[in-house]
């Protein structure tokens, strides 16, 4: 198999978390993949791990497992979008003639976003005549309506090409029911879903909170983008006041902003880097709530499942939960916590309410059995081999 992805290991970011968890089931049953990614220079837009770890240009590499990584060149950026943007266009162009050079592969697995390497995918799967698997982890081209991040007559491109690619896929793979059945609904048969997850045996069961504190802490571990609406969860501490403190890890677009509103309010708010491994576990064991975030004025987003939301499950922790469609059945079939609206005068009053009752914090263990049950990635991976032999019985390399 060849996949193009436009992040993969070292980094740490979502398509690189969901790939390096399939990959290790994948390979643990013999499979065989080669890895076309940039040189890891995420999240900073230039490399930052010693170059024996993050990979060169043209380089082959050794994977975690037994996957063979190619390395394409990257153009560095900061958190502009344009910049991002030409980054993702001339590594998803190089992407192709490098895949030409990987063993020739039975199918070739793509993960969006990024959007251009989905046309890289295309590309390579036509030139090397096997069945193309698109994976759309966001609601692609639907998110660009609602951002409106694209307009006019480039935003007909992108949305005409997106829908060219998903079109012509032999098989579109979804991470939520929603889309999925968004996708049918305009015709596409070829759709299956295999969600985000992780594996729960790699997480830690954590221990109720203290009965009693003296401050309350809220938590939120991820992307710090105009996605999440994180303004809220600030303007909401800052209601609140010292009697509590919120922790805001990760980074992204947003952040400066971000920083600059919670002076501004005075707002109890601590930044953190991403973090990794046991720090991220010791923040988890500090918080009484972790909150999962989408903005609702963009309706793409009721049909999409913020990643750390498994986690954040798995670990047991009372969910602040500012989602609205599908995300929000999840929270509720696993009764891990409360769904408030995106206004900060809600997420304070439930605060309050959390910080005056804390028995109110004490969770069962609903929500990690729920993980095993629908998000382990042992489960999901052998879905996702299944859906690829079964593509390959039904369109055999021998025919293209």
């Amino acid at each position: 198999m060849t996949l193009l992805a436009h992040s993969y290991w070292p980094e740490n970011s979502p398509p690189q978390r969901r790939w390096t968890a399939l990959l290790r089931e994948f390979c643990a049953f013999g499979w065989e993949f080669d890895v076309v990614t940039p040189v890891a220079h995420f999240p900073a837009g230039r490399r930052e791990l010693p170059r024996e770890i993050a990979g060169s240009a043209f380089r082959r590499q050794e994977g975690q497992f037994t996957e063979l990584i190619r390395r394409v060149p990257y153009l560095p950026h900061g958190n502009s979008h344009l910049a991002r943007l030409f980054d993702q266009c001339f590594s998803a162009a190089l992407s192709v003639p490098l895949g030409l050079l990987t063993r020739r592969p039975d199918v070739v697995i793509v993960t969006a976003p990024s959007l251009p390497i989905l046309a890289a995918g295309y590309l390579l799967a036509r030139l090397r005549r096997v069945p193309l698997i698109v994976e759309m982890r966001d609601a692609w081209p639907d998110l660009a309506r609602d951002s409106r991040m694209v307009r006019g007559r480039v935003k007909s491109v992108v949305e005409t090409a997106v829908e060219f690619v998903q079109k012509h896929a032999d098989l579109v793979v979804t991470v939520t029911e929603g889309f999925a059945h968004t996708l049918r609904s305009r015709g596409l048969q070829n759709v299956a879903t295999v969600s985000n997850g992780l594996h729960v045996d790699t997480i830690p069961v954590m221990g109720p909170p203290a009965p009693e504190r003296d401050v309350f802490e809220a938590l939120y571990l991820g992307n710090h983008g105009e996605s999440q609406r994180l303004d809220v969860a600030i303007r909401a501490s800052a209601l609140v006041g010292d009697a509590m403190r919120l922790h805001l890890v990760g980074h992204g677009t947003q952040s400066p902003a971000l920083e600059k509103l919670a002076a501004e309010l005075g707002a109890p708010v601590t930044f953190h880097p991403p973090l990794h491994g046991q720090d991220v576990m010791d923040r988890y064991a500090s918080a009484d709530t972790c909150i999962v975030s989408l903005r609702d004025d963009w309706k793409s987003f009721e049909t999409t499942i913020p990643s750390k939301t498994y986690e954040v499950l798995a670990v047991g922790r009372h969910v602040t939960a500012v989602v609205k469609g599908e995300a929000a059945r999840i929270i509720e079939d696993a009764e891990a916590g409360d769904i408030v609206p995106s206004n900060p005068e809600a997420v304070a009053a439930l605060w309050r309410e959390l910080a005056a009752d804390r028995s109110r914090l004490v969770r069962s263990e609903a929500s990690r059995q729920w993980v095993k049950e629908h998000a382990d990635y042992t489960q999901l991976a052998a879905r996702y081999m299944e859906l690829i032999s079964e593509l390959l019985v039904k369109s055999p390399t021998t025919q293209r």
